[in-house]
């Protein structure tokens, strides 16, 4: 499965976006200091050369600074978009696909249940009010519409 080489990646990365090493060791600095991370002109000439492919921590800091997905950047056929946690539904994808049957079952109750919320719904249009004298479930917003989609009702 693997395409291509991280130094053909980083080369691709570097002629794209008009880049040379120490851009991206630049680039790279503040993912080091967080993450405490030692990366040094040599390390990065190694990765580029094709000499020395990085390890997992240097791989996550060069994809991060890079904005690039790690698979990508390691020469899979992958996408080259870096998952953001801006946009967690990847995350919440492989949670799901970690879970058995049974967890696959109760998560997505779960999230079915807070569709019914009107705070958790990105849209939710149900009356022209909604009680505030009980607390109104998710068992009970299902009622409504139960009620409400019924054809003999």
């Amino acid at each position: 499965m693997n395409k291509e080489s991280t130094a053909n990646r980083l080369r691709y990365l570097m002629e794209a976006n008009n880049l040379r090493q120490i851009d991206i060791l630049n680039k790279t600095m503040p993912y080091c200091r967080k993450y405490n991370v030692k990366m040094n002109k040599s390390d990065l000439s190694q990765y580029v050369s094709g000499k020395a492919e990085p390890n997992q921590e240097k791989l996550f800091v060069l994809s991060s600074a890079l904005n690039v997905s790690e698979a990508w950047l390691m020469g899979f056929d992958v996408p080259m978009a870096r998952i953001s946690e801006k946009n967690p539904a990847p995350k919440i994808l492989e949670y799901y696909n970690n879970l058995n049957n049974l967890g696959k079952k109760e998560a997505t109750k779960r999230v079915e249940e807070l569709t019914y919320y009107p705070k958790y719904a990105a849209q939710y249009v149900n009356a022209a009010h909604i009680r505030t004298d009980i607390e109104i479930t998710g068992e009970l917003l299902k009622h409504d519409e139960n009620i409400m989609d019924d054809e003999n009702f």
